[in-house]
């Protein structure tokens, strides 16, 4: 990755609570109590750290360990913003942290997506477009505030998942098993030990499936929806345009394996 390419992770430390002021939320099972976009977070203390983070999924905010920004927080704040933060630069320079923070976020997971491809051999032939397409998304990211607060990034985003589908077409040649399953309305559905080789699941809806000890090798996973998934010795090495977020609210055991650039959620069973 070019060295002037961020941090694609969160960094909490260098990032003031945005996710927990700028985003809304609504009761649910992943969230104890209602939050408007633009109202702090009531567990949010005057330093930007969480006053719960270690007991966020048992006071019931699931969803806040599942989230991840790519590393947009801390670049908006240190740098789009150069440091000054929310609490006092004034109403309206709060607002517009608010409204640039979930672009950038958007354009920092384009960033991971376009990073994975260029880290795939099968995807040499596209790396001149892969190239071209990251310094773009990079230029985005860093435009002025007022400008990324107008920013729409659709269009662009359409034309990188073109991209990507291409990179899957070719890292998935030679290994696809089965028909096509991208967009696919798979929720609760029973793949226990399903063979899934170099599948196709971009999109797919994966909610509290049991994937336990199916064979995800090569599968393209962009924007499935694993939502309480069960990934119990699961194969998800090297699983294309797997993030983060998805394992997160996934759920996986020791078995579980996971391609090297992901961590084990802590809320998952411990290794043996």
């Amino acid at each position: 990755m070019p060295d002037h390419i961020p941090l694609l992770g969160a960094d909490c430390a260098n990032c003031f609570g945005l996710c927990c002021v700028a985003l809304p939320f609504a009761r649910s099972a992943d969230f104890a109590h209602d939050k408007p976009a633009g109202k702090p977070c009531a567990n949010l203390r005057e330093d930007h750290a969480c006053g719960i983070h270690t007991e966020l999924r048992a006071k019931g905010y699931a969803g806040c360990t599942v989230y991840d920004c790519f590393g947009a927080g801390q670049r908006v704040s240190q740098v789009t913003f150069g440091g000054r933060d929310w609490r006092t630069g004034g109403k309206k320079h709060a607002q517009l942290m608010f409204d640039v923070f979930p672009v950038v976020r958007r354009l920092h997971e384009l960033l991971w997506y376009l990073t994975e491809a260029l880290g795939l051999d099968a995807a040499r032939p596209l790396h001149p477009e892969l190239n071209r397409a990251l310094e773009e998304t990079e230029r985005l990211a860093a435009q002025e505030p007022g400008e990324l607060a107008t920013l729409d990034p659709a269009a662009h985003w359409h034309e990188v998942a073109e991209l990507l589908s291409r990179v899957s077409d070719l890292a998935r040649r030679g290994r696809k098993k089965g028909r096509d399953r991208r967009g696919a309305d798979l929720a609760g559905a029973r793949l226990r030990g399903a063979d899934l080789r170099g599948t196709s699941l971009r999109g797919a809806c994966l909610i509290a499936a049991d994937l336990t000890g199916a064979d995800l090798r090569h599968a393209d996973l962009i924007g499935a929806d694993l939502r309480g998934a069960d990934l119990s010795d699961a194969d998800l090495a090297g699983a294309l345009f797997l993030t983060q977020p998805q394992v997160n609210a996934a759920r996986g055991g020791p078995g579980t394996r996971l391609p090297g650039s992901l961590v084990r959620p802590v809320h998952w069973a411990a290794p043996r």
